[in-house]
């Protein structure tokens, strides 16, 4: 168990008081919209808290449990949302071999370079060697047909999955001059404002949004509902900029940082999904869908929060 800094409790309480209100207003729309034509969007509203008291709880567990933990945590959530992503992609019998080796060698390694500290491993080690290593594999199986689609499917579930969200427990290995033995806030700061973009976005449309971003792709984005939960969530990064390294200016920029790639990447996977004739990726989370349906904006902030805070702030 790992010596905590205080602030981290502090937000895991507001978090649940948060949740305790939400629960409230819940049960009692659940009350008064008993059997009435909007029951089924109060009941998706319950759900959604429900799964969110799981993921906090779950969360906290980890980070008060250490490093190790908050590294197993991440591992594991990329080998279930690699699972989602390969299940809605074309596999060939010939690509058996191939997958093995993803799910049980590189997702390991990968964090495990993250647990020993090795960047310079780390940073390459999906991009080069298992790029380079899932066509020679599949190959071998002298399996010609839709190859290159076999493969780049493979190699792109691979690196959103586990590379691009690795670099959230990778802010544990970040060597920041004065900031030593915090680093878990900044994993909780990333993700903490991701997820709050996502939210607030949904409430913002839901409230306001009129204009469609992309019907086709993803019909619950609206501009409104953009525009409000980028600027909310990064009113809420610059407010939380004493638990981080940055001044509120900084603060303030990277929150934007991470809400933009998170809005980018959701309408990158939105665009898979509708592609592959799918809502969801699976429906492991009440409410919410699948693992990937949750983490996909984080995936595609992490890296780029990751080497933002590493070139500015951290010695190497």
């Amino acid at each position: 168990m790992m010596n905590l800094p205080h602030e981290i409790l502090l937000i895991f309480a507001a978090l649940g008081g948060v949740l305790l209100v939400a629960s409230g207003v819940g049960f009692s729309l659940r009350a008064r919209f008993a059997g009435g034509p909007s029951q089924a969007v109060v009941d998706n509203l319950n759900a959604r808290i429900r799964a969110w008291w799981m993921m906090i709880a779950i969360a906290m567990a980890a980070t008060v449990a250490g490093a190790p933990a908050i590294i197993g945590l991440f591992g594991f959530l990329s080998f279930l949302a690699f699972r989602e992503f390969i299940t809605q992609t074309p596999v060939r019998r010939a690509d058996h071999v191939a997958l093995f080796v993803s799910f049980f060698i590189a997702i390991p390694v990968q964090y495990g370079l993250i647990g020993i500290g090795w960047y310079g491993l780390f940073a390459i080690f999906i991009p080069v060697y298992a790029f380079l290593s899932l066509p020679i594999l599949s190959a071998l199986m002298a399996d010609e047909r839709k190859f290159l689609q076999r493969t780049a499917e493979m190699q792109w579930g691979l690196m959103i999955c586990a590379y691009c969200l690795s670099h959230v427990p990778a802010l544990l290995t970040l060597d920041i001059p004065g900031y030593q033995g915090r680093e878990a806030l900044l994993c909780v700061f990333l993700v903490l404002i991701g997820q709050a973009s996502d939210v607030l976005q949904y409430i913002w449309g839901k409230l306001f949004g009129r204009r469609k971003i992309a019907a086709r792709l993803s019909p619950n984005k609206t501009v409104e509902g953009l525009i409000g939960g980028v600027f909310s969530a990064t009113v809420l990064g610059a407010a939380l900029w004493q638990i981080t390294p940055f001044s509120p200016l900084a603060a303030s920029a990277l929150s934007l940082l991470i809400t933009v790639f998170g809005f980018l990447g959701g309408l990158v996977m939105s665009v898979i999904k509708r592609d592959r004739g799918i809502k969801d990726w699976g429906g492991l989370l009440e409410g919410h869908g699948g693992i990937l349906d949750r983490i996909d904006s984080v995936c595609f902030s992490a890296p780029v929060f990751f080497h933002a805070v590493r070139y500015f702030y951290s010695v190497y």
